[in-house]
């Protein structure tokens, strides 16, 4: 591990979420004694470093940010959401020439967008809540006979998400998620324990699944449950080895469909019928207290640790990700 440029900020509703995680990365990184710069992207799509903005606008301190990201040995984007995450840094990455820790254009893409991750979940036989997709501008024909979760297609932490109970509460959770995406999906609601499931690619190649972790709140796991620590987290997961092992299966199975690397997290709703897919991340939350370095804890990989696995499976974003078996968890 030698020069690595660790990226936090973004232009979306994650921003502050994801310094939180790109502080503590590079935390990680220099205890473990790595020479790390850090880039971050204003709200306003400015890119500064230690020192300051690269450059007086967007397009001039970008310029000067690719400049730094192809001199680096790796770059860690730690960018959650829409211009981050979804595959647009991998991209740029890609474009100069630099070694990323983390999943490639095409898994950032479609995992971002959940209407596309349940057509690949269904095609590889793992089972969704029934949905249909919605413009932003036909929301007010909507119309449903029971409750449903209405969500923006392409947004993180849960940002624009409502439980729908009663029909006068639908326009309002329309309008919510539509401040985040022009693509609304209205999801029946699962009745289940909701369970994640951090998947982890090594640089051998191999990936495995770290103890999975159950979610317990009084009410729909949303933004403000999110960060509030109202929410309850049990890491490992209380589940008989039929349970594990239908998580375990799932979650790999999706990290291979999708083409992820680095790391990833894959929420599901465990029901009386197995596993139901909730979403993917491909760059989930990532500081100490988070919940996938929660679940690598508790395999026995810590934080600096597992900060330093990400980093050293950093590969050559148009390199095509190798398949290989290796479940442990």
């Amino acid at each position: 591990m030698n020069h690595v440029v660790v990226i936090g900020g973004g232009q979306n509703a994650e921003h502050d979420v994801s310094l939180a995680s790109a502080a503590a990365v590079v935390n990680a990184l220099r205890g473990r004694g790595a020479l790390v710069d850090t880039l971050t992207i204003g709200r306003d799509g400015v890119w500064s470093s230690e020192s300051g903005p690269l450059g007086l606008g967007v397009a001039d301190s970008l310029a000067a940010a690719v400049v730094l990201l192809g001199r680096a040995d790796v770059v860690l984007p730690v960018v959650h959401g829409v211009l981050g995450e979804d595959g647009a840094l991998a991209a740029l990455c890609a474009l100069a020439g630099a070694r990323v820790a983390g999943s490639g254009v095409g898994a950032g893409a479609i995992g971002m967008d959940k209407w596309a991750t349940k057509l690949v979940a269904e095609a590889v036989g793992i089972r969704t809540a029934r949905g249909r997709l919605v413009a932003a501008s036909d929301i007010g024909d909507v119309e449903f006979e029971e409750p449903v979760v209405v969500k923006p297609v392409s947004a993180g932490s849960s940002f624009g998400v409502s439980l729908v109970e009663e029909a006068g509460q639908l326009r309002r959770a329309l309008d919510a998620a539509a401040q985040h995406d022009g693509r609304i999906l209205v999801e029946e609601v699962v009745r289940g324990r909701e369970i994640d499931v951090a998947v982890l690619r090594e640089a051998d190649g191999t990936r495995w699944a770290a103890p999975p972790l159950e979610i317990s709140t009084d009410g729909l796991f949303d933004t403000e449950t999110k960060y509030d620590g109202s929410a309850r987290f049990t890491v490992p997961a209380v589940l008989d080895a039929a349970e594990h092992a239908a998580l375990r299966r799932a979650a790999l199975t999706m990290f291979d469909a999708l083409g992820c690397s680095g790391v990833a997290r894959i929420d599901f709703f465990l029901t009386p019928e197995g596993p139901v897919l909730n979403e993917v991340n491909t760059m989930p939350g990532m500081t100490a207290a988070s919940q996938v370095p929660r679940m690598f804890a508790a395999a026995g990989v810590d934080y600096e640790e597992l900060v330093a696995r990400l980093v050293a499976g950093a590969r050559v974003p148009v390199a095509s990700p190798r398949s290989s078996a290796g479940v442990a968890g």
